[in-house]
């Protein structure tokens, strides 16, 4: 096995290939430690990949179900009895607590398992032609070679849900992390390959996004490209997707300015619990986070006062230390984004409630208060920009008319949130958001591996990931007739 080398290296072609350049892997907890060393790759390694990946696609595509099953199979059961060993990883190259880190690595166990199961389920249908003696079929067949291009604040669970269902499916895979987490990537791939897949299927070239990633979304044999990440790479990947003498399959998950809605009559502890949850924990680096309280007049200020009485009670430290609640930021660069966008917000004239100090721990790390702005307008950037740390705005609005056009006031849809009492107001809640997710009286991050996931406008395109609709996008259908 590949732990035991000092050097994490690429897989290309079933083969764990030596680097002519290598990055540190850095915890944010602690930037004296080192968590590993790791390969980095060019568009040398990343067209290697590309031509394995081809080259393996005609047998793999032809396997059995079975077979596919099988493998996806055992990877889930060595990342399930290795889950608090790779918790321990994940938390210490991205930086959320360990129980966090525990539970995506859960996670990405139970959606390699799923999608085993939906390698046995390819749908299709057989049903008699309109003209006599004829009989048509409508089948899938796997696409091809597919790109992921996966971000680094799920730096495993969000591989898996896009490397599972296109195994599933019977495609080959070029896979290029996050280059701030390439050890939870690198260590899912190693438990993949030994379970079974044949040399070539799923490739790792750890790198750049400018050269992998943009040989992947330009490369005329790749097929399709499954991206998860900002607006504007996103767009770039599009651009590239679509300008190849084949346009490629793409799916695009970016970013979001989710809203959480309070009204007058919600349960406020519950209110309050959904609100800090969403918005601040892993430390509001997640792209379904609660960035936008949206609260109206007769619940604004016990609303406000009750979240700074439970931020108060939460501990910022490293993420590993059992009684952290919210780890760092997971770089310097990250955090500079974060302080500025406080900046930002003070200079628009919103209102620093609480928070949004830089802290000083006994070890060196990228600690952020997280910050609660209220008296904050819709039009603020800190109300209309993501900003993908633990900052959230309060709007106060007049009734659920006001809330609701706010909430949708905004270039994004991935999720939104209501606290309500009332079945009325949910259930119009629920019809009229303009969100692909929408949560009544939940936080709005947080989401089953069994149901689809992305959202509409800017902060999605394409098909969408996980549960049995993932088959929409790692299959192309087939209409055959026959005659006798």
């Amino acid at each position: 096995m590949e732990t035991n080398r000092s050097v994490h290296r690429n897989l290309i072609g079933g083969q764990w290939c030596e680097a002519s350049d290598v990055t540190q892997n850095i915890n944010p907890s602690d930037t004296r430690e080192t968590v590993g060393v790791y390969a980095r790759g060019g568009t040398a390694e990343a067209e290697q990949a590309v031509a394995a990946a081809r080259a393996a696609f005609p047998a793999w595509s032809c396997t059995s179900p079975q077979l596919r099953h099988d493998i996806l199979v055992r990877a889930a059961q060595e990342v399930m009895s290795r889950k608090n060993e790779l918790g321990h990883l994940l938390s210490s190259e991205e930086g959320k607590t360990l129980p966090e880190g525990i539970g995506e690595v859960t996670r990405a166990a139970n959606v390699l398992a799923f999608m085993a199961g939906e390698s046995l389920r390819i749908p299709g249908d057989r049903t008699p032609g309109l003209m006599a003696g004829s009989d048509t079929e409508v089948t899938r067949e796997p696409l091809g070679v597919v790109g992921v291009i996966s971000p680094w604040n799920f730096p495993m669970a969000i591989p898996a849900w896009k490397i599972a269902p296109a195994l599933a499916f019977g495609n080959t895979v070029v896979f290029k992390p996050a280059e701030l987490v390439p050890g939870s990537a690198w260590a899912l791939v190693d438990i993949l390959q030994r379970a079974g897949l044949p040399d070539g299927v799923l490739n790792l070239v750890m790198g750049s996004g400018s050269q992998v990633g943009g040989v992947l979304s330009s490369h005329p044999q790749v097929d399709a490209i499954s991206f998860t990440g900002s607006v504007p790479t996103g767009r770039r990947i599009a651009v590239d997707c679509v300008s190849g003498p084949v346009m490629k399959r793409m799916q695009l998950e970016m970013g979001g300015k989710n809203p959480l809605v309070i009204l007058d009559d919600a349960d406020l502890a519950i209110a309050v619990e959904c609100a800090v949850q969403g918005a601040f924990f892993s430390t509001g680096q997640r792209c379904t986070a609660s960035s936008r309280f949206i609260v109206t007049e007769g619940i604004h200020d016990r609303f406000v006062a009750a979240v700074i009485h439970r931020l108060e009670g939460l501990k910022i430290g490293h993420a590993l230390d059992p009684a952290t609640h919210i780890g760092p930021v997971v770089d310097e660069k990250q955090l500079f984004v974060d302080l500025s966008y406080i900046d930002i917000g003070r200079k628009e004239g919103a209102h620093l409630a609480w928070g949004g100090q830089r802290l000083e721990l006994a070890a060196p790390g990228f600690y952020l208060q997280p910050a609660l702005f209220t008296e904050v307008s819709p039009s603020m950037r800190v109300g209309r920009e993501e900003i993908f740390g633990p900052v959230a705005s309060v709007t106060r609005v007049r009734d659920f008319d006001e809330a609701l056009h706010v909430a949708n006031d905004t270039e994004f849809g991935l999720a939104a949130g209501i606290c309500t009492t009332s079945l009325r107001y949910a259930s119009q809640f629920k019809r009229h958001s303009q969100a692909g997710i929408v949560k009544v009286n939940q936080a709005t991050s947080g989401l089953d591996y069994h149901l689809p996931f992305g959202g509409r406008k800017a902060s999605s395109y394409g098909p969408r990931e996980q549960g049995r609709y993932a088959v929409d996008f790692y299959t192309l259908i087939k209409t055959a007739y026959t005659s006798a």
